[in-house]
């Protein structure tokens, strides 16, 4: 009987879990698997980690592609990059006030 009850309060803390993470650029199944394995945790989890559309980019200097700043290996071409010197800022990067 409690068995039940366990189990519904999994699947909706993945949920919960899974829709924060969508929200902030991830994927919604592995977040819904965090949040299912640890119920409150997972979900406290998901609203504490990074917004990934926010994320610094930078230029592949093999191919051109840009990828996320913490990318180690550009997804086009598989070159391995080295910390660049400069990033580029996301095009949908909140706007900022000055002072």
């Amino acid at each position: 009987m409690y068995g039940g009850a366990y189990i519904a309060i999994c699947v909706l803390m993945g949920i919960s879990a899974g829709v924060v993470g969508k929200i902030k650029g991830s994927s919604f199944f592995l977040w819904f698997l965090i949040g299912a394995v640890f119920p409150i945790i997972g979900t406290i989890i998901a609203l504490l980690f990074r917004w990934e559309k926010y994320e610094l980019r930078r230029q592949c200097d093999e191919c051109g592609n840009v990828v996320k700043l913490h990318d180690q290996v550009c997804m086009r071409c598989g070159a391995d990059l080295d910390w660049p010197e400069e990033a580029i800022a996301p095009a949908s990067q909140p706007a900022t006030r000055p002072g």
